[in-house]
Order: structure tokens, then C-alpha cells, then sequence
């Protein structure tokens, strides 16, 4: 069981100025091949867009599927391998683009929703997320455990602990030669965080930190020390557990 600890914001000295996918598929139909009551822009018009799932709601938004794919499928396929928080704060469509290998057009599309999405609600939503402790940060990104691909995120937080952004580092096998500190603090920097949290899932369910698990943490640890933001910690989860690798460090 991880041990109950609670995380304590640290301030260093030094400050410095710097600033081809291949996926599994399984078959999905085809919105010519659904009763015309359950295709996603009907069902939309005639049941609300609560009746939706967010893989209809996606379809709907991109409109057309490619030569290759249906539009329920590349729907799908986003809507999983993506993540819905993920989706919500995504905002380079390029990026994903390249991620999901989607089109260009179709990224831009989910891109402008999503902000559109945060524009009009995010005010509504009442005090940001405050994470303290490695228990805070499972339950804050639950829709990760069930992802089929490692996901690296990075969540960044003010000196009050509150989670002020938060940002997808990498999708696939997460290695120490594939991360580059960069990367991390980029964001860190943009938004003026005074920490970071680094988390990243295991789809095998175990909990246990690699080797690249625990040498990405040393070399962001180091390099947060050079820039002067804290790097509280580095949290695996799985779909039942969660693993502290910057309690190793202590």
C-alpha cells in the first residue's frame, strides 16, 4: 500500500530565463450501416445531445471519415487512445494530428470545440482542482487508468497547490531517451507554475516504476532544480493502484 504523505512546495535558489503511429483496429460500423434513428446527427436532432455517447458526439463534430477509415472509427479511435480530459485541454492540433494519425482538418476541428468547450464553461466550474497528496492526483486523473496506451502528463500547479494546467508530454512506451526535460518545463514555464506532477499509467496494471521510469524522474528532477521549479513528484497509476516513484528519491 503506498504510504499517506502530503506534498510540501519547495523554492530553489536559482531562477533561470530559458524558455509514425500504428494502431489496432477492430471493426466498427459504418454510419451508413446504422438504422437511421441511430445515426449521430439524427439522434442528436431528435434525442438531444445528452443521448450521445462522447464517440457519437465526436463523430458528429468531424462530419466525414477518410478513404480508410469511417468517421465512428476515427471517432472512436480518438475518444480512446485520446482520453476525455486529455481531449478537454488539448490545444495543438498538430500535435495530435501527428499523435493520432488523423487528419490535419479533423484536429483543428476537435481542437476549436474543445476550446469553445472551455470559453463558455470553465468560469462555471467553481475553485480549480488543489493536490496535496499522491492519493489527490489518482482520483484527479481517473479517466487515465483505463487508457490502452502510456500516457504521460504533465499537471502544474501555483504555490497554493491549485492545478493551474495541465498538459499531454507523451503517448506510447514512456522512455528516459524519448523525454526530454524541455518538455516538460516548457509548459511550466508558459503558465508560471511553481510545480510539477508528472504522471503516467500502466496499462499492465503493474504498479512498479521501470528503470526509464526512474531515471526520467532523476533527470527532471535535476534539471527542475537548474530552473527553479519543484518537481513534487512522479505517480504511476494503474486501474486499482497508484505508485509514488519521488518518495524513492527521498
Amino acid at each position: 500500500m503506498p504510504r499517506a504523505r502530503s506534498y510540501s512546495m519547495k523554492e530553489n535558489d536559482l531562477i533561470l530565463d530559458a524558455v509514425a503511429n500504428s494502431f489496432g483496429r477492430t471493426y466498427t460500423l459504418k454510419v451508413k450501416d446504422l438504422p437511421v434513428e441511430d445515426k449521430p446527427r439524427e439522434k442528436l436532432l431528435s434525442a438531444g445531445p445528452r443521448a450521445l455517447s462522447t464517440q457519437e458526439l465526436i463523430a458528429v463534430v468531424l462530419g466525414t471519415g477518410t478513404k480508410k477509415e469511417g468517421v465512428l472509427e476515427i471517432a472512436g479511435r480518438i475518444s480512446s487512445e485520446y482520453g476525455e480530459k486529455t481531449l478537454a485541454h488539448q490545444d495543438d492540433a498538430q500535435k495530435m494530428s501527428e499523435d493520432l494519425g488523423i487528419s490535419l482538418h479533423h484536429a483543428l476541428q476537435i481542437v476549436a470545440v474543445s476550446e469553445l468547450g472551455r470559453r463558455f464553461f470553465e468560469k462555471r466550474q467553481g475553485r480549480a482542482a488543489i493536490i496535496r497528496t499522491p492519493k489527490e492526483v489518482f482520483d484527479y486523473v481517473a479517466d487515465m487508468r483505463d487508457l490502452p496506451k502510456e500516457h504521460l502528463r504533465g499537471i502544474y500547479l501555483n504555490s497554493h497547490h491549485m492545478v493551474i494546467h495541465e498538459e499531454t508530454i507523451s503517448i506510447g512506451t514512456v522512455t528516459s531517451s524519448m523525454i526530454h526535460p524541455r518538455e516538460v518545463f516548457k509548459p511550466a514555464i508558459e503558465y508560471g507554475a511553481s510545480g510539477i506532477i508528472l504522471v503516467h499509467n500502466h496499462p499492465s496494471g503493474i504498479v512498479t516504476p521501470s528503470q526509464s521510469d526512474l531515471e526520467i524522474t532523476r533527470q527532471v528532477i535535476v534539471a527542475g532544480k537548474i530552473v527553479g521549479i519543484h518537481v513534487i513528484d512522479h505517480v504511476i497509476v494503474t486501474k486499482d493502484g497508484f505508485r509514488s516513484i519521488e518518495a524513492d528519491y527521498e
